[in-house]
């Protein structure tokens, strides 16, 4: 096998939505394809990956390092002994020679947007979806054939209301997700009560809903939404403050009677592992949603449930941020606890395949070999743009 091109592109996944800290009117989105000398039932193999929302795309550190080492490197440095497939761990540190420890933000998105395309394409040559290779490789070939979902929304919209926030809600229940999230910190604590009292009032018995601050709050405000937020049953309260602040983290957890969730914005091993050791968190209640894509990928993914594994944390209190099929994968293959999901946003990249059901907040994983972006019409179209464009 060898590797014929590694090309990326950059697309807009823009939106006229708006959280706590940020606005999505031109946010973008870094796509990569590893082109192969393969041929399965008539189609090109090509591996494919891409990042979560809230970081820009990364062409910069792609096109000047990261690709530009493993095209330096010769594919035959990272391929198995057998050279019949690539293997994920070996590309991970062509990438990362000659990167000094500590700094994980930007560099952590583009590898973890390579690392997707390289377990894609491995899984591909395999002939089995990821979770399936996964499984077999990590769990004894025991997999989870379907993963609890949830429906992450609830933005502030310009002239949308609470009625236009209670329809958008109902929406996702109807589509079957029974956990359903908002965001909260970008008006007053008063509004913000108004918003959840009001999506609360939807919920049928079994029906929950979060709600996610992404990371707004000092540590005075932080508590006092922790003791509003006290009145209420949620699933979780979701980033109450800067992500690196593990005192902020652990006053608020202790004074919380709710689950509290965080990780999307903490980008290695390191970090991660600081959360545990640091943010006050307990094992039996909260949430990690530390999001591969934008970590440095799977293979540092990896290291981080290793880190859990040895602090007593089950891989079931693991929600990955980003509403992508890569973390499906992961979750159903390496039993973690479920994986947020994004309906009608971020497009074409967010979401699953096109015909896939929520059916009781949960979701039946594909059989189709590598992460399935094949199953999403309006994403191939993207990338065979993609690929025609630079001669494939």
């Amino acid at each position: 096998m060898k590797i014929l091109d590694i090309i990326d592109g950059v697309f807009p996944i823009s939106s006229a939505i708006k959280n706590a800290y940020i606005s999505f009117a031109e946010m973008t989105c870094s796509a990569v394809a590893v082109v192969t000398d393969q041929v399965r039932d008539g189609e090109r193999v090509v591996g494919f990956g891409f990042h979560s929302n809230g970081r820009y795309d990364q062409q910069g550190i792609l096109r000047s390092r990261m690709i530009k080492r493993l095209n330096q490197a010769g594919a035959e440095e990272f391929m198995n002994a057998e050279g019949t497939n690539v293997d994920p761990f070996k590309a991970w540190q062509v990438m990362m020679a000659n990167e000094k420890p500590g700094g994980h933000g930007e560099r952590s998105v583009a590898v973890g947007t390579l690392d997707m395309a390289m377990w894609d394409l491995a899984a591909k040559l395999e002939g089995k979806p990821l979770y399936k290779m996964l499984a077999e490789q990590y769990r004894d070939g025991i997999s989870d054939d379907s993963v609890y979902v949830y429906a992450a929304g609830g933005y502030y919209y310009p002239d949308k209301g609470i009625k236009g926030l209670t329809e958008e809600m109902q929406g996702y229940l109807d589509l079957g997700y029974d956990t359903i999230k908002i965001k909260i910190g970008g008006a007053s604590l008063s509004e913000d009560c108004q918003r959840i009292e009001a999506v609360i009032a939807l919920l049928d018995s079994g029906q929950k809903l979060a709600v996610d601050a992404n990371g707004r709050f000092d540590l005075a405000m932080a508590l006092e939404y922790v003791q509003a937020l006290n009145q209420y049953e949620l699933k979780w309260f979701e980033e109450p403050g800067d992500p690196l602040d593990f005192k902020l983290l652990a006053e608020v957890a202790a004074a919380s009677l709710n689950p509290i969730a965080t990780g999307e914005n903490l980008f290695s091993m390191q970090d991660a592992r600081n959360l545990i050791r640091y943010g006050g968190l307990q094992a039996d209640r909260d949430i990690l949603q530390v999001d591969p894509a934008l970590s440095y990928g799977l293979v540092e993914y990896l290291r981080f449930l290793g880190i859990l594994t040895d602090s007593g944390w089950s891989h079931r209190s693991c929600i990955p941020h980003g509403g992508h099929q890569f973390a499906l994968h992961l979750t159903a293959g390496l039993g973690l606890g479920g994986n947020e999901s994004y309906p009608g946003l971020f497009f074409p990249f967010g979401g699953f395949a096109d015909d896939a059901v929520i059916k009781e907040g949960r979701i039946a994983l594909a059989k189709e070999p590598g992460i399935g972006i094949e199953q999403k019409k309006e994403l191939m179209k993207l990338y065979r743009r993609m690929l025609t464009e630079n001669g494939w």
